[in-house]
């Protein structure tokens, strides 16, 4: 099997020895950092989930840092949602969108003071359009990548670990709210959140050198809970429909065809606030659709058909074992997107029949 060569352009994380120790068999890179993607199996690995507590390192979730007399200017400037309620310990799901409101990412901003924030990244150049911004109007404002690097502990033993580690105020923190919780000689940004259903937190690991110490701290304190390694599950992400940019949607894709409408509710004239309303009306929209038969590894969207005329593209598919169905995240046409309705995939295998679902299976 071929290996990543070492290189700067690819980086190791602050818990890589970890994750090496704990059988990382396949990984990804994203951000430009190794981001694990299975260690048992996929199928153990979802069980295990499902069921007891994992350890992620989830440090490619890169931070972008925005501080200074101009911070919340910028933030205005370039976010559809309104910013005015955020409280001192929030956590808000930001679309960030281009001038013709074209998602260019879908990150969590965490607001660390008034003049101080963490725009926390999905996979793309995201730093870059901040920091040309900033420059292009000379703002007040310092944009830069910390040495932060978030750990996620997921699963449904999860609070009862966090409690071990950082004390029973980590049972306290609500949802997308944080508490900057006692770890040896620091403290950590503290978030319960997550990239899965099952619930958890997001620790902001601020200094590499904590990396190690707070990975061994959680595996040792959880032995008797089963923790082990872990990483995001596609077969549990796709079961809630917690969609990853740069496969469910990309820069052609507004907030609105990707369900997001909700967020886009800012009075200030953002950077591409007068086309993403041109396009409030979506004519294409995220949906969860069933897909029958057997289906091979997705690796390029697959049309959706009906009639035989295109109506739309799986981007993510994978077998349910907890459902027994095939589950997907597909971009269908407003025409074809209603519950029931009855669609084809064209696979590389050959033509599998579909039908829109209502929701997402958890």
């Amino acid at each position: 099997m071929a290996t990543i060569f070492p290189s700067r352009r690819v980086r190791r994380t602050p818990f890589s020895a970890g994750v090496e120790a704990a059988g990382m068999s396949v990984c990804t890179v994203y951000n430009r950092m190794i981001l694990p993607s299975v260690f048992a199996s996929e199928e153990e690995d979802y069980r295990h989930l499902k069921t007891h507590v994992q350890v992620w390192d989830v440090s490619c979730e890169r931070q972008v840092a925005v501080q200074g007399p101009d911070a919340r200017r910028l933030l205005d400037m370039i976010s559809p949602r309104d910013l005015d309620r955020m409280a001192p310990d929030q956590c808000y799901y930001m679309p960030a969108i281009d001038r013709d409101g074209g998602m260019l990412n879908d990150p969590v901003l965490v607001k660390l003071a008034e003049d101080h924030y963490w725009i926390s990244v999905a996979d793309s150049d995201y730093l870059h359009y901040v920091l040309g911004i900033a420059d292009a109007l000379a703002l007040d404002v310092r944009v830069w990548e910390p040495d932060v690097s978030p750990l996620a502990v997921q699963g449904p033993k999860a609070d009862d670990l966090m409690a071990r580690v950082f004390g029973d105020e980590a049972r306290e923190i609500r949802f997308f709210r944080y508490k900057r919780l006692a770890f040896q000689d620091t403290n950590f940004v503290v978030a319960r959140s997550g990239y899965s259903k099952q619930g958890g937190f997001e620790i902001y690991v601020e200094g590499s050198s904590y990396g190690m110490p707070l990975w061994d701290t959680l595996m040792k304190a959880g032995e008797d809970l089963e923790v082990r390694a872990g990483c995001p599950s596609t077969k549990e992400r796709v079961e809630g429909g917690l969609l990853s940019y740069g496969n469910d949607m990309a820069r052609d894709n507004t907030p609105f065809e990707c369900g997001l409408g909700k967020f886009v509710n800012s009075p200030r004239d953002y950077i591409g606030k007068a086309g993403l309303l041109a396009r409030s009306e979506p004519v294409q929209q995220i949906r969860a659709v069933e897909i029958g038969g057997e289906i091979p590894p997705i690796t390029a969207p697959w049309p959706l058909l009906a009639d035989g005329r295109k109506v739309g593209q799986v981007t993510t598919a994978t077998r349910s074992p907890d459902f027994g169905v095939n589950v997907s995240i597909a971009m269908v046409e407003r025409s074809h997107w209603e519950a029931g309705t009855s669609l084809e995939v064209e696979t590389p295998d050959g033509m599998r029949p579909a039908t829109v679902h209502g929701k997402f299976w958890i």
